[in-house]
């Protein structure tokens, strides 16, 4: 348990203990000499899964993508110097997206810094205001008061990694050498009187119950709406039935349709919300049907979805606004007449069963409004439908109506930001099979894209990783990851041999400069890639080759199926048709 051979074998091994007692189950390490008391004790843990990840930007985007699958705090392991620098990408999407990492950086002593010594910077404070705890531990001590001190810190860093909010954890380690474990003789006096309970206190951290809420005093506000919409954004819960089901027990309690996020687990389960749309993209659009259906309150869960119809509209109409959701931060980015109500949609599920909840005033006015949205959307569903299903060329919108038709039951899907997002929120079907998605909307960016997907897959059931081109090969140092990755990930990628999302932008129409500094093609033989690093590799050439590649999927192993696809025509589509279907609901069809 505790390795006495020298002053920090001892330090590192009370560290790694304590956190193992803690319910830790996963540590990345990066390779490094100054770590070297934290590694041995790491990898010498039989509990704890230690896996040694070269990059240390590709390892903290593994680590993010372990954390958010199993919703526990995941260590990252570095040495002194830029090393730890290289986390900071993951560490902001850690933060913005709300998940727990407990950050290590090993590093020298106070009297080798600010005097040139080698592999030393400043690593105080170093990433800024991102953790949710931050601090320095004192130089390793044998002394039994400061092995108290320890335990208690690492105790208090694991629960701030996760209370009030999940976001990241910063403790700065400091070592004196000899690094590697040399015997030291002064160990033998604690060796003899350390004490045989030192960890028996130690208890795992439980997520906080919000114990009360009034509820009924809700209801009444919202039951005196007669036109209300519950939008279901961007989240990734750890029960994805339960947060489903608690959204589904809400909407049909006030009769509000649900407007899910292709993002959202709500799509996903569709046979539990009957009020749930899909095309609120699409009807939108549709000035007619926009101010036809502009509600009077909005309820919403999680963050906003991507849609910027969607933020504009509400924006523009600036409704009574609550957001539900347990964090203390603020989630509103309309700056509206907004309630943020601290509490989860679960949460608030519960306390809908225990208590006794008023009579809906304006129930026939709300069960017509939320009527007109649900016919919307089956006339939405059958346009796009009609539209989109014979296209036989491969375009990229089509992906993400075809995917949740096909995809095994369950399947974990990352889906890489830029247009596969959007893509997802157009066109994403709803559907039965409990498809799994996850992604990194905290800050938004492609870096740590392969990284985060294969992190998620780690010892789970066989995944999908749906990127672009410009995403993966961003972050192709996480290809080493492959001899420690256990399980499976198919990466569907398109190839527009560019950042086709700038197609979209104004600054399409100025060339040059926007070929060459905005979409920046690479020109990349993604074949000779796949043999590069030892990855199988296919060249998918029709929809009908697609669908027998990913179902079934693999058990084992990494491969890429590549969708070659045209960015700028796949724009111009985009632009003429998203328009085209909107014109063509029709408020007289219903």
């Amino acid at each position: 348990m505790i390795d006495f051979r020298n002053i920090n074998t001892v330090w590192a091994s009370v560290v790694v203990e304590t956190l193992a007692q803690l319910g830790l189950k996963t540590a990345i390490l990066c390779p490094g000499s100054r770590s070297t008391p934290l590694t041995i004790a790491f990898a010498q843990h039989s509990n704890i899964e230690t896996i040694p990840i070269l990059d240390e930007r590709s390892a903290s985007f593994f680590a993010l993508g372990i954390a958010k699958n199993s919703g526990l705090p995941t260590v990252l392991v570095c040495t002194s110097g830029t090393a730890g620098a290289n986390f900071y990408p993951a560490i902001i999407e850690a933060k913005e997206s709300r998940v727990a990492l407990l950050i290590l950086t090993a590093d020298r002593p106070p009297e080798l810094r600010d005097c040139h010594g080698g592999q030393t910077i400043d690593q105080v404070k170093l990433y800024g205001n991102y953790p949710n705890f931050q601090t320095e531990l004192t130089i390793p001590s044998l002394d039994l008061g400061l092995l108290r001190y320890l335990r208690q810190t690492l105790i208090y860093a694991w629960e701030r990694s996760q209370l009030p909010i999940p976001g990241v954890v910063h403790l700065n380690i400091p070592f004196r050498d000899p690094l590697h474990p040399v015997y030291q003789p002064e160990t033998e006096a604690l060796k003899a009187i350390f004490p045989d309970n030192f960890f028996s206190t130690i208890n795992s951290v439980k997520t906080s119950v919000f114990s009360s809420f009034d509820v009924e005093n809700y209801f009444k506000q919202w039951y005196n709406y007669s036109q209300g919409i519950i939008i279901a954004g961007v989240a990734q819960p750890q029960n994805s039935e339960v947060y489903c089901q608690a959204i589904a027990q809400l909407a049909k309690q006030l009769n509000y349709p649900v407007l899910a996020e292709g993002l959202s687990p709500v799509r996903n389960y569709s046979n539990l919300n009957p009020y749930l749309i899909s095309t609120y993209n699409l009807i939108l659009k549709n000035s007619i049907l926009a101010d036809k259906l502009a509600p009077q309150v909005v309820i919403q869960i999680g963050d906003l979805p991507t849609s910027k119809t969607l933020r504009n509209w509400l924006e523009q109409l600036q409704p009574d606004y609550f957001i539900l959701d347990p964090t203390y931060q603020n989630l509103d980015g309309l700056h509206g007449k907004t309630t943020h109500l601290r509490i989860s949609i679960e949460q608030l599920s519960e306390q809908i069963h225990q208590g006794k909840n008023p009579e809906p005033i304006n129930l026939t006015q709300s069960q017509f409004y939320c009527h007109l949205w649900c016919k919307l959307e089956a006339q939405a569903r059958t346009v796009i439908e009609q539209q989109v299903e014979p296209i036989n060329l491969l375009i990229e919108p089509k992906i993400a109506s075809f995917l949740p038709n096909i995809l095994p039951k369950n399947t974990p899907i990352f889906i890489a930001n830029s247009m596969p997002v959007r893509d997802v929120e157009f066109f994403w079907i709803p559907n039965n099979l409990n498809i799994q998605p996850f992604f990194n909307r905290g800050a938004n960016g492609i870096d740590g894209t392969l990284s985060t997907a294969l992190g998620i897959a780690h010892h789970q059931q066989s995944s999908i990783l749906l990127t672009g081109d410009l995403a993966l090969l961003h972050d192709t140092n996480g290809f080493l990851i492959r001899n420690q990755f256990i399980g499976h990930l198919t990466i569907i990628l398109i190839n527009n041999n560019g950042g086709g999302i700038f197609e979209m932008l104004p600054i399409s129409q100025f060339d040059p400069p926007f070929e060459d500094y905005f979409t920046t093609p690479q020109n990349i033989d993604f074949s000779q890639l796949a043999v590069t690093y030892n990855i199988k590799y296919e060249n998918i050439l029709s929809w009908e080759q697609l669908k027998q590649r990913l179902n079934p999927l693999p058990e084992t192993g990494i491969r890429i199926l590549e969708i070659p696809t045209n960015r700028k025509k796949d724009a111009q589509w985009r632009q003429k048709h998203l328009q085209q279907f909107a014109n063509q609901l029709n408020l007289k069809m219903l």
